[in-house]
């Protein structure tokens, strides 16, 4: 591992890393948008983690470490809001929690923090408002990447949406992602991407002196769990005609709902343009999993009764799952490393450190 070039980007770090670990820390979180222009024409995705319990954290973080590999942490504002989202934490909450398991670990693989799908449903004053202060949040706590999503807009208002507020995003100088033709639930055949709409989209943006480093696209994937025997309908054919559209743009294709998808599919995502790949619910499983019987069955019932979804009650149980005993929270960073090792080779990350090393 190059040393200079090490040196060069624990030099970049936002303040607010040396402000919590002090300036010896060797942690070294780095802009997206560096990492995303560095492996643009390598068949290479990175693996960003929607790690809305914080007991697989370390688990990811020792798996990146021996594969050489970069990783991304990532809250959506539906999990880690101004008011903390379902997950109970906000941008500042969350940039610490990933430095307190970074400094413990002693991770010092180059990664990112992304501030994942700023939800934006229109471009009426009060929702631009609101985007705008998560995001303003975000970058003041520490997160080197955003993820703009006016997905909800028709192509022309997204665009609108969109430039409006990357502009403080690209002047901190942090990688910017951003999404046409929304990602919902499951994705049908008539509601996939078009290339046209994605070109019309980057070509918008450019106009506007706009340049994303990656596209979210709906190309049939969905959020959340696969139900037991439901078919995986990802469009990888559309997905490599929309990056063989753009890329001359500097722009790359990021996958969101990978959660139960084979890993032998996951594994030719690279191929068609796929840098960056979104892992969240399997975190959230891998940690229900490692959770003591008795804290579960009482998260359980309280959804029940309430008629929510078990995530909305990692909120509700906030300090009981982050109390666990230690034999437990050990189980939930095994398994989470075994799965992230996983994922990483199946993402051909590993050895992706090394490669972007080569860049700085």
């Amino acid at each position: 591992m190059s040393a200079k070039a090490m040196e060069k980007l624990l030099a970049e770090r936002p303040a607010q890393v040396e402000k919590k670990l002090g300036k010896g820390s060797k942690v070294c979180i780095v802009s997206s948008d560096k990492v995303f222009r560095a492996l643009h024409d390598h068949n290479v995705i990175i693996m960003a983690c929607n790690t809305r319990i914080r007991h697989v954290i370390p688990g990811i973080m020792r798996a990146a470490q021996d594969l050489d590999a970069i990783v991304a942490f990532e809250l959506a504002k539906s999990e880690g809001n101004l008011k903390g989202g379902y997950t109970g934490m906000d941008p500042f909450t969350y940039f610490d929690v990933i430095m307190e398991y970074a400094d413990r670990v002693g991770f010092t693989m180059p990664f990112f923090i992304h501030g994942d799908h700023v939800t934006t449903k229109s471009k009426a004053p009060e929702v631009i408002a609101d985007s705008r202060a998560l995001i303003k949040a975000e970058l003041e706590a520490g997160y080197t990447s955003i993820a703009i999503d006016a997905s909800f807009n028709e192509v022309p208002d997204n665009i609108i949406v969109s430039t409006d507020l990357s502009k403080e995003i690209i002047e901190a100088g942090a990688g910017l992602e951003v999404e046409v033709g929304e990602i919902k639930s499951t994705g049908y055949e008539g509601e996939i991407t078009s290339v046209a709409e994605a070109v019309d989209f980057i070509n918008g943006l450019a106009a506007n002196g706009v340049r994303p480093n990656l596209l979210a696209i709906n190309n049939g994937s969905k959020h959340g769990n696969y139900n037991p025997g439901e078919d995986v309908h990802i469009d990888l054919k559309r997905t490599g005609e929309i990056f063989e559209a753009i890329r001359t743009s500097g722009v790359t294709i990021a996958q969101h709902g990978i959660t139960g998808t084979p890993l032998e599919l996951v594994g030719q995502f690279a191929d068609y343009g796929i840098r960056k790949g979104n892992v969240g619910t399997n975190w959230q499983n891998i940690a229900h999993e490692g959770l003591p019987a008795d804290l579960m069955k009482q998260m359980k019932d309280w959804c029940a009764a309430e008629g929510k979804d078990i995530k909305f009650a990692t909120k509700q149980f906030y300090n009981e799952i982050n109390s666990i005993p230690a034999e437990y929270a050990k189980k939930i960073e095994d398994d989470s490393y075994k799965s992230a090792c996983d994922f990483i080779k199946a993402f051909r990350a590993d050895g992706t450190t090394s490669t972007f090393l080569k860049s700085v």
